[in-house]
C-alpha cells in the first residue's frame, strides 16, 4: 500500500505541471498548428526542443517568437503573432516546449 501511495504521489507531482502546460497550449490555440511529436502546420514540440537543445537563450527566443510570430526558421509558412499570450504565459510555454522529450 505504501508503494502505491508513493507512486501516485510521484505521478501527481511530476505530471501536473506537464498537463497544466498542455492545457495552457490548448487554451491559447497552439495545438491547432503544433503537436508534441509530429509535424502539423508547424514543427512538433519535440523537434523544437531538439533544435534548441544546449542553447542558453532558447527560452527567451521562443517566448518572443510565441508572442510576436516569426518566419523562415522552419520553412515557408510563417507563425502568426499571438497577442492573446502574455509574456509570462509565453515563458511558461517555451520552458514546457524545451522540456519536451
Amino acid at each position: 500500500m505504501k508503494r502505491i501511495l508513493i507512486a501516485i504521489a510521484a505521478t501527481t507531482v511530476f505530471a501536473a505541471p506537464a498537463m497544466a502546460d498542455m492545457a495552457l497550449a490548448k487554451s491559447k490555440n497552439c495545438m491547432a498548428c503544433h503537436a508534441a511529436d509530429k509535424k502539423l502546420v508547424g514543427p512538433s514540440y519535440k523537434a523544437v526542443a531538439e533544435k534548441y537543445a544546449g542553447d542558453a537563450g532558447a527560452a527567451d527566443k521562443l517566448a518572443a517568437k510565441i508572442m510576436k510570430g516569426g518566419s523562415g526558421v522552419w520553412g515557408a509558412i510563417p507563425m502568426p503573432a499571438n497577442p492573446q499570450v502574455s509574456a509570462a504565459e509565453a515563458k511558461t510555454l517555451a520552458a514546457w516546449i524545451l522540456a519536451t522529450k
